[in-house]
């Protein structure tokens, strides 16, 4: 008792103490009385030999968990298809490459599922977007960085006569056709309502799909128009007019729990998505 006293520079009554308490714990006498002395009992001998399993655990969690510690675990992310493609694929690249010890876990989901996995802690982080007509209001849970935008058009048959011009104009000359939104996400079909009513109409929607190829598939079937992004190529059969005054665009974000992003691997992989490609070491 003196010795461990000694070593921890505290009395030997605080150590008898924090033993009973200790014993009290695991439900079990774990220092038994030799003459004026003490030893373990079996089952104080059995506690320290978990002690050092145990020890060595608590100093690995509290490495991993140091900010200042190098990376390493695994990384629970949840994303819309094309920000998984253009912003995560490269990260996993980066990771393999140059800091193995860190993984990426990916499911892809649409923003409201993404959300609700995050408030669930299911994931780590999630990839979302809005639209400029359509924002998206974040709660006071969250953290969102902003990754990259991109212009979108309104995607015609190849064979319209639609002339160009300011995004009201191009709806007008819709106004007739069926449209294509979303199937799984509500941020197009607003852009499109607040566009159209902009117009003076109300769009007829008839067909949802999550694919973006699928939409393409279904307007070179004629069954209607809509929106694609602007960057993007066009399969035969498709035209896009780009729309202006006013812009439409997605803009993505990364999110994050409040008070997370301090944790090392996910710190990483949010630096990873917000730098350029060049900034990546």
């Amino acid at each position: 008792m003196r010795a461990v006293a000694d070593e921890l520079g505290v009395t030997t009554s605080t150590v008898s103490q924090q033993i009973a308490v200790l014993a009290g714990e695991v439900g079990a006498p774990l220092v038994e009385p030799v003459g004026r002395r003490v030893r373990l009992t079996p089952a104080g001998r059995r506690l320290a030999e978990h002690a050092v399993p145990i020890l060595a655990a608590v100093d690995a969690a509290r490495r991993d968990l140091d900010p200042a510690a190098e990376p390493s675990g695994t990384v629970r992310a949840a994303g819309f298809a094309t920000a998984v493609r253009r912003s995560l694929l490269p990260v996993v690249a980066h990771l393999a490459q140059h800091r193995p010890a860190v993984q990426l876990r990916i499911a892809e989901h649409e923003p409201a599922e993404c959300l609700g996995l995050l408030a669930g802690d299911d994931v780590d982080l999630a990839l979302t977007y809005d639209y400029s007509l359509a924002p998206a209001a974040f709660d006071h849970t969250v953290e969102a960085t902003p990754l990259w935008s991109t212009a979108w058009g309104l995607a015609v048959p190849a064979t319209s006569d639609t002339d160009t011009g300011d995004a009201v104009a191009v709806f007008s000359g819709h106004r007739d056709d069926d449209w294509i939104v979303n199937s799984r996400n509500t941020a197009d079909e607003d852009v499109v309502r607040a566009i159209a009513s902009m117009a003076g109409f109300a769009p007829r929607i008839t067909h949802r799909a999550d694919s973006l190829e699928l939409v393409q598939d279904l307007i070179v079937a004629g069954l209607g128009v809509g929106l694609l992004p602007a960057d993007g190529p066009a399969i035969p059969g498709v035209r896009l007019l780009p729309l202006s005054d006013p812009d439409v665009r997605l803009r993505s974000y990364v999110l994050t729990r409040v008070g997370r992003s301090a944790w090392p691997p996910l710190a990483l992989v949010v630096d990873l998505l917000t730098a350029t490609p060049s900034d990546r070491i």
